[in-house]
């Protein structure tokens, strides 16, 4: 049994018709954790998703949180985040990859001795 929330078209064709035919977001990539800043306020005239995403973003939000909020699949707001980045609506803070580095070894070897001590 499939959810259907009201208001809400979901349709292949309503999802073409957002994103003008595109599949990808062209070079500009987006996690799901990369926080999206707005850099302008709304234009007249301005597709009603990306107005959407400026007024939802005037502080840092989560890609995965804009698409929480309108109610879109992950990727079609990727595509929408993109051309709002390639116009300078909006900025991107990636999140910066933690150094990753091995437990010490000798650590390890007193937890091996815990857990045999059980």
């Amino acid at each position: 049994m499939s959810r259907v929330r009201p208001g809400r078209d979901e349709s292949p064709d309503r999802l073409y018709t957002l994103t003008g035919g595109r599949t990808r977001a062209g070079s500009t990539a987006f996690d799901l954790v990369t926080l999206i800043v707005a850099e302008s306020d709304p234009a007249p005239g301005m597709q009603s998703e990306h107005a959407a995403i400026l007024r939802m973003c005037r502080y840092p939000t989560a890609v995965v949180e804009v698409a929480a909020g309108l109610g879109l699949p992950v990727s079609i707001t990727r595509i929408l985040l993109a051309d709002l980045h390639d116009t300078g609506r909006i900025s991107a803070r990636h999140p910066r990859p933690a150094p990753y580095r091995l437990p010490d070894h000798d650590i390890l070897e007193q937890v091996l001795v815990g857990l045999r001590n059980l």
